[in-house]
């Protein structure tokens, strides 16, 4: 089982790490203002929360072999019964869980520096009025 959680680990961090540069991507395009980048990062990264917490609450679901994880597991790793089966959906929740907490306290830093950042007198962009 700790193969499995060690592959669900890297695919999902994966997965993840590529939703961070996304955010990063948009952030940069606001780097105009700091209070809208890092207010826009916390948004976007509170939605990739919502999605870690979807995934991991239809993780036990989901068949096995419908996953990366499964891909990356060699032959005897691969749940094969009924019991391991529910293992690996509790361990594939677990690690989306566990990625999930860490991206929910990246938002609320974001969250927190756009604050700073306003109180400092910085504040959040506003289109010209017409």
């Amino acid at each position: 089982m700790d193969e499995i959680r060690r592959v669900a680990v890297g695919c999902i961090g994966r997965a993840v790490m590529f939703g961070s540069l996304a955010i990063g991507c948009v952030m940069v395009g606001f780097s105009f203002n700091p209070v809208s980048a890092f207010r826009s990062g916390a948004f976007l990264t509170l939605t990739m929360v919502l999605a870690l917490m979807w995934k991991a609450t239809t993780a036990a679901s989901k068949d096995p072999k419908h996953t990366e994880v499964w891909l990356y597991l060699d032959e005897k790793s691969r749940p094969a019964d009924g019991p391991a089966r529910r293992v690996f959906g509790t361990i594939m929740s677990d690690v989306y869980r566990l990625y999930a907490r860490i991206a929910l306290g990246v938002a609320v830093g974001f969250f927190l520096v756009s604050l700073v950042l306003m109180l400092f007198g910085l504040e959040a962009y506003r289109p010209p009025a017409k």
